[in-house]
């Protein structure tokens, strides 16, 4: 290996680095592992006892929901647990329990910590087993069995005084998932219990206010430490419960002291494989740094061809040159000029455009006035001439219809440029599109009778159906869909307005005329300004040519999908809006 080679750098770098985390990581498990352990086991039992506390006073008045809540929070979290009265003694709850159906009917069996070996508690059932039981019925109505003996079959001999019973399982808790010894670690809440109750005076303020009080308690036969941990369960109450739980704190010894031993015969092993590793690993670390050092300079002059010669202590300091030479030849120059390239297109893209639009716009108001304003002007000066005095009022109503026409062009054109800019807040609301619909529709009457057309409403079902949008726009939307559709329909033909509901919460609204059907060329630019399908723009047609470019924006405002396609009977308009579910007056 070269002095100054990558290869020795990148080995003495990385044994010393793996051997340094090594050496961090046993000592942190050494010194911190045990209360790190410790802090985890006493947080995550207290956010259980959180989570119990809320389940107890839904089930506090139920004994035998009470005793199953118990049971399942001992099995879930390894503890032996108690509630407790308000004078801190401990309430009769037997966690643990078997239910069974009988012939005579159901039966209860709690399990006694008391008194009761992990033997005699029946291992692997579950619900629907078999199941006999030996033992005294504590009640009148023999509904409660305090067990002796659980038996598989019948075979074995029953003692003198009890009662054997045969039934099903329906309904069990036991110990599971629990300690070597849980029933004898239950026993040993009573000891616990006493030693804690001698200084709980101290804690009363705390417990009423919420505070979940910790301490530790060593078993003094087995030396075992528990963790110990006491919570109101009606938090303020004076003559409330309280929740005891008690959990081991013996595995987390036991696992750093074997941990210890188990680094002391490991390390030599470690210590070897991490030399031998990074000396590997350093090696073929090195062989594709010195490559692309090479062409990195290559690039870096945007030379393909030649091999430069570069003078460097090691392969790192032509790597790092020829990275930054190559950044700032080839990155900067092309990006800039990539940038550049692609501002300078769409600059003159929008500048064609917008030119465009300009000439389209001024040819379009300038046709759109015109013609009306050469009308205004040779009837007024036929009134003023006196021409024709027994026609002045056809040529005053001439006049003032061109006038609403030109007027009409041009609260469209002023509409219009409110959206354009940005200048329109929609007023969202929820509303039936089915009666918005109809009443649009109703107000088209006269012209619908005058091209003898009909129109027809159909949706999937009868019910109304509510979108949330602003009710004054679709209204718009709807009002000149409807006016184009009549406009160009065929006499004595069917408008239909089908009203459908998509699986993606959307409404979608067809509006369809019978009639010619529009060029492939001109169906995405109906929704321009000024725009028409028929190039001899008759004004007999009606319209402003802007109808279709303010439903367009106003579509868009509502983040609705709009289209206009060819039918097999003419041109069918559609658009979708936002269902919305619920009752609205």
């Amino acid at each position: 290996m070269r002095r100054h080679g990558v290869v020795l750098k990148l080995f003495v770098v990385t044994s010393v680095l793996i051997l340094f985390i090594f050496s961090l990581v046993m000592l942190a498990e050494g010194l911190f592992f045990d209360r790190f352990y410790r802090m985890s086991r006493i947080d995550s039992l207290e956010s259980a006892m959180s989570k119990f506390t809320e389940q107890y006073k839904e089930v506090e008045t139920n004994e035998h929901e009470l005793s199953k809540l118990l049971g399942s929070f001992m099995n879930r979290n390894d503890t032996s647990t108690a509630v407790l009265n308000k004078s801190f003694v401990r309430a009769n709850i037997n966690p643990y329990y078997v239910k069974m159906q009988t012939n005579e009917g159901i039966v209860i069996a709690p399990i006694p910590t008391d008194g009761t070996t992990i033997n005699t508690i029946p291992r692997g059932i579950a619900v629907g087993d078999k199941l006999i039981v030996d033992g005294i019925f504590m009640d009148e109505k023999d509904t409660v069995l305090h067990p002796i003996a659980f038996w598989s079959d019948d075979t074995a001999p029953l003692e003198d005084g009890l009662i054997r019973l045969n039934g099903t399982v329906t309904d069990y808790m036991l110990p599971e998932q629990r300690s070597f010894n849980p029933l004898y670690q239950d026993a040993l809440v009573d000891e616990a219990l006493q030693e804690w109750i001698a200084k709980a005076e101290s804690h009363l303020s705390r417990l009423r206010e919420g505070v979940t009080v910790q301490s530790e308690w060593k078993d003094p036969w087995s030396g075992v430490e528990y963790a110990v941990l006491v919570r109101s369960l009606d938090r303020g109450a004076e003559d409330g419960h309280y929740m005891f739980v008690m959990a081991s704190l013996q595995p987390v010894g036991e696992a750093v002291d074997i941990l210890k031993k188990y680094v002391i015969y490991l390390a030599p092993v470690i210590l070897a494989l991490i030399l031998a590793l990074s000396l590997v690993y350093s090696r073929i670390v090195s062989r594709p740094l010195v490559t692309l050092s090479r062409s990195a300079a290559r690039l870096a002059k945007l030379d393909f061809t030649e091999q430069p010669e570069i003078r460097s202590k090691d392969e790192f300091g032509e790597l790092s040159r020829s990275m930054i030479l190559l950044s700032r030849n080839l990155d900067s120059a092309l990006k800039e000029l990539q940038l550049a390239n692609e501002q300078l297109q769409e600059d003159v893209r929008e500048k064609q455009r917008s030119e465009q639009l300009r000439k389209e716009l001024v040819a379009n108001i300038s046709h759109e006035l015109k013609t009306p304003l050469g009308i205004v002007k040779g009837f007024a000066e036929g009134l003023q001439d006196g021409v024709a005095g027994d026609k002045k009022e056809r040529y005053l109503a001439l006049i003032v219809n061109e006038t609403d026409r030109m007027n009409a062009l041009i609260m469209d054109m002023l509409e219009l440029s409110k959206f354009e800019v940005k200048a329109v807040y929609l007023q969202i609301v929820s509303f039936s599109l089915t009666d918005l619909i109809r009443e649009v529709a109703d107000s088209f009457t006269q012209q619908l009778e005058h091209k003898r057309l009909r129109m027809r409403i159909q949706q999937n079902r009868e019910q109304e159906l509510f979108v949330e949008a602003d009710r004054r726009r679709i209204e718009q939307v709807v009002l000149n869909l409807l006016s184009n559709a009549i406009r160009h329909a065929e006499e004595d033909s069917i408008i239909t307005v089908d009203i459908q509901r998509s699986v993606d919460g959307t409404i979608t609204t067809v509006v369809e005329n019978a009639g010619p059907p529009i060029a492939e060329e001109d169906l995405n630019r109906l929704w321009d300004q000024f725009y028409r399908a028929e190039r001899s723009r008759d004004r007999k047609s009606g319209g402003t040519g802007l109808g279709l470019a303010i439903v367009k924006h106003i579509l868009e405002l509502h983040g609705s999908e709009y289209d206009v396609t060819n039918t097999e009977k003419g041109v069918a308009f559609s658009f979708t809006l936002q269902e919305n579910k619920g009752e609205f007056v």
